[in-house]
C-alpha cells in the first residue's frame, strides 16, 4: 500500500520526481508546507563527511532543521536505569551463551551487563556492533545535519528529545527484554543492514521501489519503535506552519511498511 501511495502521490506532484545522491524524497503538504525528508544513519564512516553539498543547500533554503532529537548535547542518554535482575535470570542458557560469545568478540565484558534494563543492554551492543564495523557518531547524519544547522543559525525542531526517547525505551515490557533478544537473534542481519544504509550515502540511494527490508525487530517492537513513531511524527509534520523543512529520521522510517511518506499521503 505504502508504495502504491507514492506512486499516485508522485504522479499528482505530492512527492517530487527530483532523485538524489543520497537517501531522500520531497513531500508537498497542503498549505505551502515542503518537506524535504532524509534518510539519515545515526552513526557514519569517516567518508560520510562532509554532507552532499546539495544537501547543505537545502539546509540553507529550510526555514527549519526537524530531527528526533538533538544529540550534540554530552549527557548520557541512559540516564539512572532501574535494578534489574541479573541478566543470568532474564536469559536462557542458549541465549546467554550467544551474548558471552560476542561479548568477547566485541572486546566487552558482560558483567558491566548484568544489571541493566535489557533494551541498555541491547542498545550497546548495538552501538558497539557499529563501531566494530568502523562507524562513529560524528559522522552520523543528523549529528552533522545538527552542527551545520547550528553553523548557519538554523531553528532546530525535536520529533521527540532524548527524555521521551528514553520514556519510551523504559515503557517497554519487561525492561526490553524482547529488544535485546531481536538483537541477539538478528545480530548478522543487523550488520548487513548497517553497510546497506551507508552505501546508500555513499555509493548509491535505495530503490524508491524497495518493497521489503530485512526484519530486525519482532511484530511487536516494530510496531513501537517504527509505526507509532511514525504516526505521531506524521500528526506534528502536518501541524507545522507554511515553510521549507529539512526533516532527518532514520533511514528505515522512510521505507517498508507502513513508512513516513506514505503516512504523511495517506491522508
Amino acid at each position: 500500500m505504502g508504495q502504491l501511495l507514492r506512486r499516485i502521490a508522485a504522479f499528482f506532484g505530492l512527492i517530487s520526481p527530483i532523485a538524489y545522491a543520497y537517501p531522500a524524497l520531497d513531500v508537498t503538504l497542503p498549505g505551502d508546507r515542503q518537506l524535504h525528508l532524509v534518510g539519515s544513519i545515526h552513526m557514519g564512516t569517516v567518508d560520510m563527511e562532509p554532507l552532499p553539498a546539495r544537501l547543505v543547500s537545502r539546509l540553507k533554503q529550510a526555514d527549519a532543521l526537524i530531527v528526533e532529537a538533538d544529540i550534540t548535547g554530552s549527557a548520557s542518554p541512559f540516564g539512572e536505569p532501574d535494578p534489574q535482575p541479573l541478566l543470568t535470570e532474564r536469559l536462557n542458557a542458549e541465549e546467554l551463551a550467544q551474548l558471552q560469545q560476542l561479548c568477547q568478540e566485541l572486546g566487552t565484558d558482560i558483567e558491566g551487563f548484568y544489571a541493566l534494563p535489557g533494551w541498555q543492554v541491547a542498545l550497546m551492543m548495538q552501538a558497539r556492533q557499529a563501531q566494530r564495523l568502523g562507524l562513529r557518531a560524528e559522522f552520523g547524519i543528523d549529528y552533522q545535519l545538527l552542527q551545520a544547522a547550528r553553523d548557519q543559525q538554523k531553528t532546530v525542531i525535536e520529533l521527540e528529545g532524548a527524555q521521551q526517547q528514553l520514556n519510551m525505551l523504559q515503557a517497554l515490557p519487561e525492561g526490553g527484554m524482547a529488544l535485546l533478544r531481536d538483537t541477539l537473534e538478528h545480530w548478522h542481519t543487523n550488520a548487513r543492514l548497517l553497510q546497506t544504509m551507508v552505501s546508500w550515502w555513499l555509493d548509491a540511494k535505495p530503490n524508491m521501489a524497495l518493497e521489503t527490508l530485512p526484519a530486525t525487530f519482532s511484530a511487536a517492537l516494530y510496531d513501537v519503535l517504527m509505526q507509532q513513531r511514525n504516526r505521531n511524527w506524521q500528526q506534528q509534520l502536518r501541524a507545522l506552519p507554511p515553510g521549507k523543512y529539512v526533516v532527518a529520521v532514520g533511514a528505515l522510517h522512510l521505507y517498508g511498511e507502513d513508512n513516513l511518506p506514505a503516512m504523511l499521503l495517506a491522508e
